[in-house]
């Protein structure tokens, strides 16, 4: 803290000793400087003109119902091409607002809770969004407790956080829990409960009915409508149309991560990405015949070497029958004659061959017999990609933007290249495993894309940056300007006081000298002169310093130097 008051004690010294003239010159400055930040601030910082619904009237009605409220309250308004009302600034369009709600002049497709959008500097996003949601769920409640066969009703609504990407988004959930008066029908009626169903749906954005589920207080799901002959053809309609939808989705998620490392997201456009399926239910049948292994194949061996039959024996049933020559032919007892008659007896040494072989094998055979319904089937997928090139500003030799006549940026255009287009042809085939006997197709094209709305952005923040540094170049010339004037009126002031002091002292001195020679030529003469007591003591002074400058040379010439430091 002595570093502090040293210099406030120095400012204070040095602002005691500036004269007037030096003091309005300073303060002058000063207001200068701090009028030109605030001019500065003011104009970078300035709102623009503020609308007061955020969406455009659609009906010429409400917006001429509108427009002659405001004239009789006598706003300052203006309506832009697009049906916009704006005004002033944001504390008009506050009581505009204001005013058009009281008079239940709000247009139908105006979000009502932008109407309460009140920012406050004590109030956190969570917050905001936790009496959000508590005020949706509360108003809910009562809307749906106003129906004539609802006694109570409870409602709990699941809002998931959000996601970077939409595939990636959690849904929107809901429950209700219905107690119903006495004597309704209302867990017969369908109709009632499609009506609640209904109302909940459009109370809250981005809500599907397969998100909902309503119940009463035994449990019972009151919006299952699955077992009617009708809802199930449309509801299976419906879940085919979603399984295709998602089918789809995932192959934009997995084509867009594909390139994802290629190209930026705003440089790709899939226009058409289509996935056919066949949704008939299909039967099938199958009875496959294939090889017994015998051996299993060795895994530390480099090749296969498994040992496989097509069959193995259950049983074998073998039969050989073989004969050569005539046979026996018995005779009579020793020493008599046979009875074979003569024409078998010359056969008799004759000799013949006989063979008969029959085998029967029956094997086993591996079968297998397989039985399953199909459905549904993906079939043919057709998918279109839109490449975009790159836009990329001109600069000129000293790093700065090259500006056109009209105040835009000047841009060059460079198309993808034909090998990038390949690229990516083949890596969006391998994403959605294309299959040309399924007859998929892929098509890669570059097409230029509509980036006027993106660079007249672009153009008007360049001009806003360039019009900044203009005002802060031109504030920074007018102070230099500023100081450089006061520095040369101080230089100036300086130079005519030390002229004015030398005068002083030239003319000082020489009366000075007059009066010494006056003495001089007085004692001379023996004359007595009288001196005045100031002039007694001037000349006592004056032999002081001498005497003083002759034995203390050093601390006369740092005294002087302290007196020049000091003026």
């Amino acid at each position: 803290m002595e570093w502090l008051q040293k210099l406030t004690q120095q400012i204070k010294g040095l602002w005691n000793k500036w004269k007037t003239v030096q003091k309005i010159i300073f303060l002058s400055i000063l207001g200068v400087v701090i009028i030109g930040i605030v001019l500065l601030v003011a104009v970078s910082a300035a709102p623009t003109r503020a609308e007061v619904f955020s969406r455009s009237i659609t009906d010429p009605a409400d917006l001429d119902r509108i427009v002659q409220r405001l004239d009789q309250e006598g706003f300052s308004y203006s309506v832009t091409s697009d049906n916009r009302i704006v005004v002033d600034d944001d504390a008009t369009a506050r009581r505009a607002r204001s005013i058009l709600v009281r008079e239940d002049l709000v247009p139908p497709e105006t979000d009502p809770w932008e109407i309460f959008d009140v920012e406050r500097w004590t109030q956190t996003d969570f917050e905001r969004n936790i009496n959000l949601h508590r005020a949706l769920t509360r108003e809910l409640e009562l809307h749906i407790e106003a129906l004539a066969d609802v006694d109570n009703a409870s409602v709990t609504i699941a809002f998931p956080e959000d996601r970077l990407f939409l595939d990636e988004q959690n849904p929107i959930t809901a429950s209700v829990i219905l107690t119903a008066k006495p004597g309704s029908d209302i867990r017969e009626n369908r109709a009632k409960v499609e009506g609640i169903e209904k109302l909940i749906q459009f109370a809250i954005e981005g809500l599907t009915p397969e998100n909902i589920t309503i119940s009463d207080l035994t449990g019972l799901v009151l919006d299952d409508f699955e077992g009617l002959t009708e809802l199930d053809r449309i509801e299976l309609t419906r879940r085919e149309l979603e399984l295709k939808a998602e089918e789809e989705r995932r192959l934009r998620a997995e084509v867009l991560e594909g390139i994802a490392g290629m190209l930026t997201a705003d440089r790709v456009r899939i226009p058409r990405l289509e996935v056919e399926i066949d949704m008939s239910q299909k039967e099938i049948q199958t009875r496959e015949v294939f090889p017994i292994t015998v051996g299993s194949d060795n895994p530390l061996t480099p090749y296969d070497d498994s040992q496989l039959e097509l069959y193995v024996p259950l049983s074998v049933q073998s039969i050989e029958e073989e004969f050569r020559g005539t046979g026996f032919n018995p005779e009579g007892p020793p020493g008599q004659e046979g009875q074979t008659p003569p024409a078998y007896k010359d056969l008799q040494d004759t000799v013949g061959e006989w063979s008969n072989t029959s085998r029967t094998q029956n094997n086993e055979i591996n079968t297998r017999e397989t039985q399953e319904t199909v459905s549904p089937t993906l079939m043919r997928r057709t998918i279109g990609l839109a490449i975009d090139g790159i836009w990329r500003n001109e600069y000129d030799e000293d790093g700065q933007l090259v500006i056109n006549v009209d105040g835009s940026i000047s841009r060059a255009y460079t198309p993808p290249s034909e090998e990038l287009l390949g690229s990516i042809k083949v890596i969006v085939e391998h994403a959605i495993g294309y299959d040309a006997r399924r007859g998929d197709s892929v098509t890669v094209q570059h097409v230029q894309f509509d980036r006027t709305r993106e660079q007249f952005e672009e153009d008007a923040a360049a001009r806003r940056q360039q019009q900044i540094q203009q005002i802060v170049l031109f504030s920074l010339i007018g102070v230099a300007a500023v100081l450089v004037v006061f520095i040369a009126f101080r230089l100036i002031s300086r130079e005519i006081e030390r002229r004015r002091r030398l005068r002083e002292e030239e003319l000082a001195r020489q009366h000075q000298a007059m009066r010494e020679a006056a003495l001089r030529s007085a004692e001379d003469e023996g004359t007595e002169v009288e001196m005045s007591v100031e002039e007694r003591a001037r000349l006592e002074m004056q032999e002081n310093a001498v005497n003083m400058a002759r034995e203390h040379p050093e601390d006369v010439a740092q005294l002087i130097r302290t007196w020049l430091v000091e003026e």
